[in-house]
């Protein structure tokens, strides 16, 4: 398959980052708790990480799987496998051994950068996977698999020399989904380069042409004083922080990272107000309730924090509700702008929040690529009160990786042109506004996280006691969405039981926080779900609770 993108081999995120290196070496490029990385010194770790690479023949299309949590390293093994023309993989941290064996697996990972918090899991597996040569650690604990300490070795490798790269070049995000395992996102490196092209345009700044161009760019944004200065609230290994973050950087700006490993919104408001924080991204009302409690603590002690630097935040995937943007406004002067797209597509559809300007809970407008199509490839006529799914078109991935079905499902043409289609459904309003109706698939979105329900019930099925589940996402004001399952069974058994059973293959996020037994879980003729019966029994179960 061929990258859709017309600009030969100019927009390589490597090339871009390079650029900026050379132009504004000194400015900023990374914060992490203590520590500052300048754009020389990332741009020099990073080809010392591509250096690592070559000396063991991890080139061009060689699966590299990071393993990490936000952190320097993170940031730069990334740079230095786009250095090396190799693909970075994410990989979420917190799966257990067996998900891990399995996304290694599918991704062909050759090497491995993990932290050593994720070391025993990943041990577990490791002889199941005789295609990963090189294990580089990060931390200090027990190496596994005659793995390397990450910064032993990044201290004393030779960088790599630069090379020619191409717009082909790949980077996986690899994603629960919806239905079925983990799916990598394959996404050429100049279609998303292109997606910062918002990211330059708030700068002040088109995208550029070529590197030279990128390099002219980084001096004019940073003699203006625009260059953006980004924290990632969610980890980097998730879509939306990483791509909102690889355009901060292509624009010539910096990222900051959290140390903290679940959300601390008062460590969160620190680092924004210490590092003059600019654009902020979040998982809807799963962290902007959190950081709007912490703001009210602080009126209530009488602290007063400057945050007059920060002009947006981002949320993108799940819902933000308007009441709780609306306590935000109250204490912030910024821009909320509540976004509608995921792994496989950006842009698909915004709404965005000002003091003065409630615009209502899953209400949204088309992005400029974006359209509303229905099953069979019509437009959604505005006011018609049909329902259709939201196309994303513009630089959009190429597909999955090793899934041609799944691929033709999602990645469709319309009207002669190809979309991602990822599964959003919406009305068209008259005015041309759309209302965001959900995912058809029935995702779980628990703090972020996506979780598929075939897999949980699967798991629940595997007890000897449980005949027949329904897994579905039931409101909580903690988790946005609160797995709950579903389940008929063939005598007495304890939710905490249940809870343990899916513990033993699953991350714990995916694990039900409630239980509802019923007599008969009921399906269609066809064998299917009825989630709606679920999601009501669930949802009335839990009220109760």
């Amino acid at each position: 398959m061929a990258a859709v993108t017309q600009h030969g081999d100019r927009w390589n995120l490597a090339t871009v980052w390079e650029a900026v290196a050379d132009s504004v070496g000194d400015a900023p490029a990374q914060f992490h708790g203590g520590e500052m990385r300048s754009w020389s010194e990332l741009e020099a770790g990073a080809a010392r990480f591509a250096g690592i690479l070559a000396d063991r023949g991890i080139g061009h299309d060689a699966k590299v799987a990071l393993a990490l949590y936000n952190g320097i390293e993170y940031v730069e093994a990334s740079f230095g496998c786009f250095k090396a023309r190799a693909v970075p993989v994410n990989v979420n941290y917190r799966y257990t051994a067996a998900e891990l064996a399995y996304l290694l697996d599918n991704s062909d990972a050759e090497a491995i950068v993990l932290d050593s918090a994720i070391a025993p899991a990943v041990g577990e597996v490791l002889a199941q996977l005789p295609k990963i040569r090189l294990v580089l650690q990060v931390g200090d604990g027990e190496l596994i698999g005659g793995g390397l300490r990450y910064s032993e070795a990044n201290a004393t490798a030779d960088p790599a020399a630069r090379i020619d790269r191409s717009v082909d070049d790949l980077w996986f995000l690899y994603t629960g989904g919806t239905t079925g395992m983990p799916k990598g996102v394959m996404w050429p490196q100049g279609n998303l380069f292109e997606t910062s092209a918002p990211t330059f345009k708030a700068a002040g700044e088109h995208l550029p042409a070529d590197p030279a161009a990128v390099g002219a760019a980084a001096r004019r944004i940073h003699e203006r004083g625009r260059a953006p200065r980004l924290l990632p609230a969610a980890p980097l290994m998730h879509g939306t922080s990483a791509i909102s973050s690889w355009g901060a950087l292509s624009a010539a700006g910096s990222i900051v990272t959290l140390c903290g490993r679940s959300l601390d919104a008062v460590e969160l408001l620190d680092a924004a107000e210490a590092h003059r924080v600019t654009n902020l991204t979040i998982v809807g009302d799963a962290f902007a309730k959190p950081i709007v409690a912490a703001l009210e603590a602080d009126e209530e002690a009488g602290r007063r924090r400057d945050l007059s630097s920060l002009g947006m935040i981002v949320s993108s995937g799940v819902m933000w509700s308007q009441p709780v943007k609306d306590a935000l406004l109250e204490r912030l002067d910024v821009a909320l702008a509540d976004l509608v797209g995921s792994s496989e597509g950006v842009g698909g559809a915004n709404s965005v929040s000002k003091r003065g300007r409630s615009v209502g809970t899953a209400k949204f407008r088309l992005g400029e690529n974006s359209s509303v199509f229905t099953e069979d490839g019509r437009e959604v006529e505005p006011g018609s009160e049909e329902s259709g799914l939201i196309a994303i078109g513009g630089p959009i991935p190429i597909g999955y990786y090793k899934d041609p079905d799944k691929t033709a499902a999602t990645f469709r043409t319309f009207a002669g042109r190809r979309w991602s289609v990822p599964g959003d459904w919406a009305r068209v309003e008259a005015d041309g506004t759309i209302r965001l109706l959900g995912r058809g698939s029935v995702c779980i979105n628990t703090a972020g996280e996506k979780v598929y329900p075939e897999e949980v019930e699967e798991t629940l099925k595997l007890h000897p006691q449980v005949i027949d589940a329904n897994v579905v996402g039931v409101d909580d004001e903690k988790w946005g969405q609160a797995v709950t399952a579903v389940v008929s069974l063939s005598g007495e058994v304890e939710a905490a039981e249940l809870v343990a059973h899916c513990r033993r293959t699953l991350a714990g996020y995916k694990c039900p926080k409630h239980v509802v037994a019923v007599e008969r879980v009921p399906r269609g003729p066809n064998g299917k779900a009825d989630y709606r019966w679920a999601a009501q029994v669930a949802a009335e179960a839990v009220s109760f609770t």
